[in-house]
């Protein structure tokens, strides 16, 4: 069973490095009713962007298959496993910093899903 969640939160921060580096590819804009139509235009033609929605989408079904299955009171702080996730591989892919306090919080989400996945509460 945790490797369908740990499936599921893999989609989910692979969505947030994607939809990331296609905002990359984009740049800044205003946030303005001028900028609606090129924008959407640059959103809705963007792989990376596409890829990430894709991944979210994939990623709910496989969450729904695992609330079919367990707890969501087990479930869904495993989730935090994607902030592990993300913040490792944004180091890496875009240069972001990796303070010594994110390592700590890191640590501290390590710990926590560690005790939480002592018992799983899978439903019958």
């Amino acid at each position: 069973m945790f490797a369908l969640i740990l499936l599921g939160v893999l989609l989910n921060a692979g969505a947030q490095l994607l939809l990331k580096e296609g905002m990359n590819r984009i740049g800044h804009f205003d946030f303005s009713f001028a900028n609606i139509f090129p924008i959407s235009l640059k959103v809705l033609t963007n792989v990376p962007i596409l890829a990430g929605l894709t991944s979210y989408v994939i990623s709910v079904v496989v969450w729904l298959l695992v609330l079919s299955r367990v707890e969501v009171s087990y479930a869904y702080p495993m989730l935090s496993i994607g902030y592990i996730v993300n913040a490792v591989a944004a180091y890496f892919l875009f240069a972001e910093a990796l303070t010594p306090t994110r390592v700590v919080g890191i640590a501290i989400i390590i710990f926590g899903v560690y005790l939480i996945s002592q018992h799983p509460g899978v439903q019958h």
